[in-house]
C-alpha cells in the first residue's frame, strides 16, 4: 500500500479527532489511528470504546488498498515539527512496517493489523433523525457545558439534555445547583424525543463544530447517538436514565426584577470576588432603588470588597447570596448587552434571562442562593 499526503492536511485531520483518544486504554489497539484507504480517500478513525470520530483526507498516486493501525502519539510528534510538504506514506503489507518519506528525510514505525480494533456499533432501526445546522448545535453545548454535574453518582446530570419536540430543540444541564435551558424555536420534528449527551464527546464537538459549517445530522436510539457534518462522523454512547423535570423547579413568577448591564455586573463580580471566602466563595447582592451593591468578604484573611452598579430595579429593598464562580459562569454565558435579574426573596433561586433573545432563541439561567451569615 503506498500513497502520497500533505503533511499540514493529514496533521489536521489526526489533530481533530486525536483528542478522543484516552490517556490510558484498555485495548492497545485504541492506542493507534486507523486507517483506511479507499482510492484517493484515507478514512481515519480514533477511538476510546464510548466515542468514536471518523474524518477523512484526500491523498495522490495511491497504490493499493486496505486498513492498517498506526500508534496516534509516534506519528503526531513528528508531523507537529514538520513544515508543509507532500509525505509518501509506504505500508509493508505483510509485517505492517510503515515507512513514511519527506523531503529531507524519512521515519520508519510499526503498524498494527485493524482486526482487533472495535467495529462501530449499529444503531437501532427505530433510530430518530433529526437535521440541526452546526452554529446552532455548537451554540447549544456551548452555552449548556459549564452547568452539567461532575458527579458520578448521579450520571444523568454529568451530561447535556437534549429535548426534542415537534417544534423545538431544547438544550438542558444542571448540577443541582445551576441550570441552563436553552430553546431553539427554529428546528423541527416529526415527533418528540430525548436523549442524554456525555460531557466527553460534547466537549469534543465544541471543538470540532466551531471550524464547521452546514448542517449536521443527529442519529440516535436508546444507547448511541450518530453525529454527522461535511468534515467528521462522530458516534458516542449515551448516557442511559431519565433526566429530571427540569422545568419544575424553574419558578413560574420572580417578582422583584433588576435589568443591569451585564459586563459592568459580570466585571464588578470578577474583582469583589477575588474577597471571597476561599471556602464557600459567597457574594453578597443588594438591591434597592435603581442600585445593586455587590459585597464579600473572608474573615479568616480578614479581606472585604464592596461594590455598586447602576441598574433599573424598583421593587422592595432585597439581599440574596450566590456562589461568585456559578455566577460569573451565567453570566459569561449569555452574550446579550443588559441582563434581568429575577428574584422573589434571599431562600430561593434566582433566574437571570437576557434582556433581549437571539432569534429563535429561549434562554434562562438558573442558580440557587447560599444562606448570608447576617
Amino acid at each position: 500500500m503506498k500513497f502520497n499526503v500533505s503533511s499540514s492536511a493529514l496533521l489536521s485531520a489526526l489533530q481533530s479527532i486525536s483528542k478522543v483518544i484516552a490517556s490510558k486504554n484498555t485495548l492497545p489497539i485504541l492506542d493507534c489511528f486507523l486507517f483506511n484507504l479507499e482510492g484517493v480517500k484515507l478514512t481515519i478513525t480514533a477511538s476510546d470504546t464510548e466515542t468514536r470520530l471518523v474524518t477523512s483526507v484526500d491523498v495522490v498516486s495511491p497504490d493499493g488498498s486496505g486498513l492498517f493501525a498506526i500508534d496516534a502519539k509516534r506519528l503526531l510528534d513528528p508531523l507537529k515539527e514538520l513544515p508543509e510538504q507532500p509525505l509518501t506514506f509506504d505500508i509493508n503489507d505483510d509485517n505492517m512496517t510503515v515507512n513514511v518519506d519527506y523531503e529531507n528525510g524519512k521515519f520508519n514505525l510499526p503498524g498494527q493489523r485493524y482486526d482487533t480494533y472495535p467495529q462501530q456499533r449499529p444503531l437501532k432501526d427505530n433510530a430518530i433523525s433529526l437535521e440541526v445546522e452546526s452554529q446552532i448545535l455548537l451554540n447549544g453545548i456551548n452555552r449548556a457545558f459549564f452547568a452539567a454535574a461532575d458527579d458520578e453518582l448521579r450520571p444523568v446530570m454529568t451530561g447535556i439534555y437534549f429535548d426534542i419536540v415537534t417544534d423545538s430543540l431544547t438544550f438542558v444541564a444542571s448540577d443541582g445547583h445551576e441550570l441552563v435551558r436553552l430553546r431553539n424555536l427554529s428546528i423541527r420534528s416529526s415527533e418528540s424525543a430525548s436523549f442524554i449527551l456525555p460531557k466527553k464527546p460534547a466537549n469534543i464537538l465544541r471543538g470540532l463544530l466551531a471550524k464547521t459549517s452546514g448542517n449536521a445530522t443527529v442519529i440516535f436510539d436508546d444507547n448511541n447517538a450518530y453525529i454527522k457534518t461535511s468534515v467528521f462522523e462522530m458516534v458516542c454512547r449515551l448516557i442511559e436514565g431519565r433526566y429530571p423535570n427540569y422545568d419544575a423547579v424553574i419558578p413560574p413568577e420572580n417578582p422583584n426584577k433588576a435589568t443591569i448591564d451585564r459586563i459592568s455586573f459580570l466585571t464588578a463580580l470578577k474583582r469583589v470576588s477575588v474577597f471571597s471566602s476561599q471556602a464557600s466563595g459567597l457574594v453578597k447582592i443588594q438591591l434597592a432603588e435603581n442600585e445593586m451593591v455587590i459585597s464579600a468578604q473572608d474573615v479568616d484573611f480578614s479581606t472585604s470588597a464592596e461594590e455598586k452598579i447602576v441598574c433599573q430595579y424598583t421593587a422592595m429593598p432585597l439581599s440574596i447570596g450566590f456562589k461568585a464562580s456559578s455566577l460569573i459562569d451565567i453570566l459569561a454565558n449569555i452574550s446579550s448587552e443588559n441582563v434581568v435579574f429575577q428574584l422573589a426573596d434571599s431562600t430561593r433561586a434566582g433566574v437571570i434571562v437576557p434582556s433581549e433573545n437571539e432569534e429563535n432563541e429561549d434562554l434562562l439561567m438558573l442558580l440557587m442562593p447560599m444562606m448570608l451569615n447576617d
